[in-house]
């Protein structure tokens, strides 16, 4: 494991001898444009590990990429490896249909200090709900974005992400009515303690996410990658590319559903993925939007 293989795979060139934050939002969006958050290793008949080693060989040296407990574990490892004043910390993922965040840690995040001002980044949540720089940990503050206006909001015994988007223009009329558009303005992410959280406090929601019948990484196969102009996503059979229009305050979805046999060429062509066994998609309906 060495930083200078991982800066190749995400395509960073520049100089890391000072952890600066010019430099930590410049490896967050590479990262978030070059590694993609997907779940495919669950619908290949394998499992996710949380073993440091074993993330850094699927994500660097096999161009895959991951789910939040590997993306982020890694990306901590390479901030502190790069001199960052990293703590991992743990939060709980917003469920639309419970109205409510899910009881469970499961979505391992990074708080960075820089100069005595705090930041967290998490390069590993997907498709519009991704940041693509830190966000300052100032309550309340309009943080704008590729994506839209991210938030942290102080609630007192825990913080807030939210994030208030654009109107969606689905291209295809067939998905019109689909599930996996978002139509909610402002919606809210996950919340977070600043409680440091050690890598074996993530050992059994890792399990739980792959096992229990109702985890939405059961219900779908997930793969999506951020791109200049907005998103890539593949879930299950369906495939949408999303283009962010902030100055029509719009983002313009186009969406198609591909065959089988499409699916190992746009993994290949769109998202960079190779997989070493064969996927079997799953799109079953689960609290999770474009």
């Amino acid at each position: 494991m060495n930083l200078e293989e991982y800066f190749k795979r995400i395509g960073f060139h520049g100089s890391f001898d000072k952890p600066d934050l010019a430099t930590l939002k410049l490896i967050h969006k590479l990262h978030v444009m070059s590694v993609p958050f997907e779940n495919l290793s669950i619908h290949c008949g394998e499992r996710n590990i949380m073993d440091l080693e074993v993330i850094y060989n699927k994500i660097v040296r096999s161009s895959r990429g991951g789910w939040c407990l590997e993306n982020n574990f890694l990306f901590g490892w390479v901030l502190r490896e790069m001199g960052y004043d990293t703590t991992r910390l743990a939060s709980r993922v917003f469920n639309s249909g419970l109205n409510d965040f899910y009881p469970t840690e499961t979505h391992l995040i990074n708080k960075v200090v820089i100069d005595g001002k705090a930041y967290i980044t998490d390069v590993s949540f997907g498709v519009s709900s991704q940041p693509w720089e830190p966000l300052e940990l100032v309550s309340g503050k309009d943080q704008p974005q590729a994506a839209g206006v991210f938030r942290l909001i102080d609630k007192g015994d825990f913080w807030v992400l939210e994030k208030t988007g654009r109107k969606p223009e689905v291209l295809n009329p067939d998905f019109a009515k689909s599930s996996l558009v978002n139509r909610k303005e402002t919606k809210q992410i996950y919340c977070f303690t600043l409680i440091p959280r050690e890598v074996d406090h993530f050992f059994e929601p890792s399990h739980i996410l792959q096992t229990d019948p109702n985890s939405l990484f059961i219900n779908k196969s997930i793969c999506s990658l951020q791109t200049p102009t907005g998103f890539r996503a593949l879930f299950g059979w369906t495939y949408s590319e999303v283009t962010y229009k902030p100055e029509e305050g719009v983002d313009v979805l186009d969406m198609r559903d591909v065959t089988d046999d499409e699916i190992e060429q746009i993994l290949r062509e769109k998202f960079n993925i190779k997989l070493q066994k064969k996927l079997q998609p799953v799109n079953n309906k689960a609290s999770y939007t474009l």
